[in-house]
């Protein structure tokens, strides 16, 4: 059997993504209780769900048209750094309103990074073992996830939601820093 070796392009999408991945896992079902303390209800939540998955699917296809006009690169690290800007938003959400533009606004984030890295990281990769890649992708996440949903539950239950947000924006700029790597490997 082959041994396997990534480009390291593929490796810069990769890690980026983990790291990116790690900080967005560790609020997952904890939304819902951040939900119930600003005031909102079962409705609220739901409402907050739908509009970032609308918001994000509506975007992913305009942003999917876009990327074959321009950069993919510069519109996922945008992206990226937009999440990091709404993930700080959430410390000042005070009601379900503000909740849903925050929502929205991550929805439109993801929508940069999404198809965006997703045609990068098929770019750069073996198509002869696009099994791997794909699977070191999917599983990566989910095992990143996994660890961050607890740590993030820690972090509220000892501290706050607010220092979760702070936490969480922290290292997604960090991940935004390590996607942005690629900028620099596309100018080579």
């Amino acid at each position: 059997m082959k041994k396997y070796s990534l480009h390291t392009k593929e490796k810069i999408l990769l890690m980026g993504s983990n790291i990116w991945n790690f900080a967005d896992g560790m609020l997952g079902p904890l939304l819902a209780v951040f939900t119930e303390r600003i005031g909102g209800d079962i409705l609220e939540i739901t409402w907050a769900w739908a509009i970032y998955l609308f918001a994000t699917g509506l975007m992913v296809i305009v942003v999917g048209k876009i990327s074959d006009r321009y950069s993919k690169e510069k519109l996922m690290v945008a992206g990226y750094a937009l999440t990091a800007i709404f993930t700080f938003s959430y410390i000042f959400v005070q009601n379900p309103i503000h909740l849903f533009l925050v929502q929205a606004g991550l929805g439109i984030a993801l929508a940069l990074c999404n198809p965006t890295w997703m045609a990068l990281y098929d770019k750069y990769s073996d198509k002869d073992n696009d099994g791997y890649i794909w699977g070191l992708a999917d599983g990566q996440t989910k095992m990143v996830t996994a660890i961050a949903i607890i740590i993030g539950g820690t972090i509220v239950h000892y501290f706050s939601f607010a220092t979760l947000f702070i936490v969480m924006g922290i290292i997604q700029v960090l991940a935004t820093i390590y996607q942005a790597q690629i900028l620099r490997e596309e100018q080579r």
